[in-house]
């Protein structure tokens, strides 16, 4: 089933929210499938965790029509906050609180009982691994570790929609891989995320659609292989065996820069099927033999430079 043919567990419509004369957001669109991972991206600053706080009932939008899950934010709030969960930039474990003692009181806040909170909290223990650590304060967590309570603090509840607003920041590459695959288990098994990050690898691997966001307003939207062919830099990079092959070929394919050290030509492509059919059948047509190509496309850094003036957070810290 496509993404475009789920119902949809976020669907907002000019989404506006001002502090005085300062636009935070300037009537975004928003429309998140269920059972996806929907990824919000742009810069410090452009309104991310501002349409987290709205979308989850912390704030008032001071204009725009939203449901989430069916309901509508401001008529049904309390039938919202029921459907989902919330993982914020800043971890809310009680350091005091061991891990089965957090995910206890989780419980207990939602009134599921002592038999049931007893089962839920070991079943998440199990899940994210925290068994071993379980009877020990959360303040000796390692940052992966407290990362993983914290989503699991958000699951006890089991909610339908999570909102998890930049969950990864600070953590090592193998804590965020590992909190990536958790993100992945809860979408197959239904949940419906909706991400806000800085880091576009993440955004590559982990969502079915991305929006990003600048100064309030959306200025793009799509999967991440869509949102890369809308920027230039895109080329196929031909190898020939030797001099005479390309010559040939650059005869055949025209100003195509040529590397006769490398035997190579650069040919500019959106890096799609067909234009890559279309560059060998040329090739074929004139008898020319390529030893190995390779595709080149722009990455998700190009396309958030491009679309919005600014390096990722990864390229600024690097």
């Amino acid at each position: 089933m496509t993404t475009t043919s789920r119902r949809p567990a976020i669907a907002a419509t000019g989404l506006r929210k001002t502090y005085g004369e300062h636009v935070v957001l300037d009537g975004i669109d928003l429309h998140v499938a269920e059972g996806t991972v929907f990824a919000l991206l742009g810069p410090n600053g452009a309104g991310k965790t501002t349409t987290v706080h709205i979308l989850s009932t912390l704030i008032r939008a001071d204009a725009g029509d939203v449901r989430v899950l069916g309901h509508d934010l401001t008529r049904e709030p309390d039938r919202v906050r029921a459907g989902i969960g919330v993982t914020g930039q800043f971890s809310a474990v009680d350091g005091l609180l061991t891990g089965a003692e957090n995910l206890k009181l989780m419980a207990d806040l939602l009134h599921l009982g002592r038999a049931a909170g007893r089962r839920r909290t070991a079943d998440l223990l199990e899940r994210f691994d925290l068994v071993d650590a379980a009877g020990k304060p959360a303040a000796t967590y390692s940052g992966g570790m407290r990362r993983r309570l914290d989503l699991a603090m958000t699951l006890v509840g089991e909610p339908r929609l999570i909102f998890l607003d930049e969950p990864t920041t600070g953590l090592d590459p193998r804590s965020r891989r590992a909190m990536w695959q958790i993100i992945r288990d809860l979408v197959a098994g239904g949940v419906t995320i909706f991400l806000t990050t800085q880091y576009l690898e993440e955004a590559d691997q982990l969502a079915d659609r991305i929006a990003v966001l600048d100064h309030g307003r959306l200025v793009a939207e799509g999967t991440a292989e869509e949102l890369k062919r809308r920027v230039p830099g895109g080329h196929i990079r031909l190898r020939f065996a030797d001099g005479d092959a390309l010559a040939l070929a650059s005869r055949v394919l025209g100003d195509a820069p040529r590397d006769e050290e490398a035997l190579t030509l650069r040919v500019p492509s959106d890096g799609g099927v067909r234009s890559l059919r279309a560059l060998l059948d040329r090739l074929d047509d004139a008898a020319v033999e390529v030893e190995s190509l390779s595709v080149h496309t722009p990455d998700l850094d190009d396309v958030f430079l491009t679309l919005t003036g600014h390096p990722t957070q990864e390229k600024v810290s690097a």
